[in-house]
């Protein structure tokens, strides 16, 4: 079993900036794959960005891509998410997800990919 506790979520203005973490516990983190998603209200949930288990190779949803920079630190079995330039549109619950995979493929993209999930922190931007 993964536990993942997100943390770092909060009411913001537009063009602000936050960063996300996620800390993990109960298995090898560098055995696993990290991702982001995140569902804003109305909406299914959504992929943000995937980092593989060595964090040397990341994947965005390409909406964000620029915008937001996913990286892991492995010593500390944390996942990140710096979101810069913040818009209303990004207001969402964010979840950390964790796979344990070393190949990913368009599936990667998909919520069902993954095992394990975290609770989620709340972005609020305000405009």
């Amino acid at each position: 079993q993964v536990q993942l506790v997100e943390s770092g979520g909060g009411l913001v203005q537009t063009g602000d900036s936050l960063r996300l973490s996620c800390a993990a516990s109960g298995r090898t983190f560098s055995n696993f794959a990290m991702a982001w998603f995140r569902q804003r209200p109305g909406k299914e949930r959504e992929f943000v960005a995937l980092i593989s288990r060595s964090g040397g190779t990341t994947y965005y949803a390409d909406s964000l891509k620029g915008r937001f920079t996913i990286s892991r630190d492995n010593a500390k079995n944390t996942v990140y998410l710096q979101a810069n330039s913040l818009k209303p549109e990004d207001t969402a619950n964010y979840y950390c997800a964790a796979k344990e995979a070393s190949t990913y493929s368009t599936d990667s993209y998909e919520t069902a990919w993954y095992d394990y999930w975290g609770q989620g922190t709340q972005v609020i931007v305000s405009s």
